[in-house]
């Protein structure tokens, strides 16, 4: 499901807003994960899971064409773990 997506069904679940205005909430929980993220915090969003920032330490790879060794540096990614509802609906599928 991409981003419109989600706006376009959230406004046919609740018609009394303009699209809109789901528009600019859903920009709005996104942004705020972002900044969250981006400060070191965790987002936790209870029934769902939770969103953090992972820290991987540099490391030795390897150039696939050349075969060359390359060294590749530290980076941070997000991260997001997926709530024990989720789980257990995902496996009851």
């Amino acid at each position: 499901m991409t981003k419109s997506e989600l706006i376009e069904k959230l406004s046919l679940e609740y018609p009394e807003m303009t699209k809109k205005q789901v528009e600019f909430i859903v920009n709005g929980v996104f942004s705020s994960i972002k900044d969250t993220l981006k400060n070191g915090g965790k987002v936790e969003i209870r029934g769902f899971g939770s969103f953090k920032v992972r820290q991987k330490s540099a490391k030795t790879g390897r150039n696939p064409k050349t075969g060359e060794k390359v060294q590749v540096p530290a980076k941070k990614i997000p991260y997001f773990k997926p709530g024990k509802e989720i789980k257990e609906q995902l496996i009851n599928l």
